[in-house]
């Protein structure tokens, strides 16, 4: 086991910090109370290649390998969770499903743009009426010659209402024997005919991104707009979530971070009692369990990134980080508002907004309670992984510095 990081993991790894610190920070408080994404935010992530990271150069990516997306998610979720869910949604779910089962033709027309930002993609799997229970989503796809004709609803988009396209999974066989045997993925242009979409407020974190709901009324997508085969869709939008929730894993313990830097500054400054609070066993018993979890989720999110990296089945790895990292940067906050005392609870200082951010992740991408039945399910050994058609291509750094042939 090695886990010094290399040159490259290194140089991604800074770049992207320089970035979040630099260009965000200055302004991530504002864009919160604005409940708005910067609109330079995006264009600027594919600009420094960030978004294409792990993409393959004969893709239009950097060709970097999987660890150094977790890494990318580390720094920008440890100044705005908003800034990690572009990259969960638009690279984990979209660009990443299309490496792993789109055709040459879908990979050479859409992962250049997506690589480079000149396309905004996201994935829509989520109903009004189906979250965790994915299974049972009821918006339909029907064959009509060489089209299929999308209706339903999505809801709890993240890019919603900035995404030019969306990995989309609809029903095409109600009859089906089991109801996961009845699903169909596509890639759908949101600009299309019968797509209305729009932004959802009120939200109580991640108010600096876009999170919303998108309407397909008779929309017509090409057959050769299917992602994997008719009814694959189960299948394919499971292996999208291991590449999300990789991500969020990795989110989160940047966020675990940001709380434990926060904590350790403002304890070392402020005084009660007639010295700095961070000579309170209390104080340091927070900070202490700050430290032991990030250092823990770290370590989670490297292992599934090294699986990643070798090809290797990732499910249960990539369930486990995400449960404990974002279960931990929810407890991290929290603290981290109990240290600042009554100035957490203001936006004077980020905790609050670390706080509010943090408990999305338990939600979305699979519930923390969906993640703890996956993990007693193999360890009672209930569920068993079977190979799928179509892997997650393993890191390969010639091929992926490659150029186009």
């Amino acid at each position: 086991m090695d886990f010094d990081l290399t040159e490259e993991q290194s140089m991604v790894q800074k770049m992207v910090r320089d970035f979040a610190q630099k260009e965000i920070v200055p302004t991530i408080k504002e864009q919160d109370r604005k409940q708005e994404m910067a609109p330079f935010v995006i264009p600027r992530m594919g600009e420094l290649g960030i978004l294409g990271a792990c993409i393959p150069v004969r893709y239009g990516g950097q060709g970097m390998d999987y660890i150094s997306l977790g890494l990318a998610c580390e720094e920008l979720e440890a100044v705005d969770t908003s800034l990690r869910v572009v990259l969960s949604v638009h690279t984990g779910l979209c660009a990443l499903t299309l490496l792993q089962w789109g055709t040459e033709d879908q990979k050479q027309k859409y992962l250049n743009p997506l690589a480079k930002g000149e396309l905004v993609g996201c994935g829509a799997f989520s109903e009004p009426g189906a979250g965790s229970d994915f299974a049972n989503i009821v918006g339909s796809a029907k064959r009509d010659g060489d089209v299929y004709v999308l209706n339903g609803e999505k809801m709890w988009i993240s890019l919603a209402n900035v995404a030019d396209i969306a990995v989309v999974t609809m029903r095409t066989n109600p009859h089906a024997e089991k109801l996961s045997r009845g699903l169909t993925t596509f890639l759908v242009d949101l600009h299309s005919p019968g797509v209305t979409r729009d932004d959802i407020h009120g939200k109580l974190g991640v108010r600096a991104g876009s999170t919303g709901w998108i309407s397909f009324q008779d929309v017509r997508v090409p057959v050769e707009n299917r992602i994997g085969e008719e009814g694959e869709g189960f299948k394919v939008t499971m292996s999208s979530f291991d590449n999300g929730r990789y991500t969020v894993a990795a989110g989160a313990t940047g966020l675990i971070r940001a709380s434990l830097e926060a904590s350790v500054a403002y304890a070392k400054e402020r005084k009660t009692f007639g010295k700095p609070i961070s000579n309170h066993q209390m104080i340091q018993a927070k900070i202490a369990r700050m430290s032991r979890d990030y250092e823990a989720s770290r370590l989670l999110y490297l292992r599934a990134g090294t699986l990643k990296n070798q090809g290797i089945r990732n499910t249960r790895e990539t369930s486990l980080a995400k449960w404990v990292a974002t279960e931990a940067s929810f407890n991290a906050a929290s603290e981290a508002v109990q240290i600042h005392g009554g100035y957490g609870f203001s936006d004077e200082y980020n905790v609050e907004r670390y706080l509010r951010n943090a408990k999305g992740a338990m939600i979305y991408e699979g519930s923390n309670e969906i993640q703890q039945l996956i993990q007693a399910s193999y360890a009672l050994g209930y569920r068993k992984d079977k190979p799928l058609r179509r892997e997650l291509p393993a890191f390969d750094e010639e091929y992926w510095q490659e150029e186009n042939l």
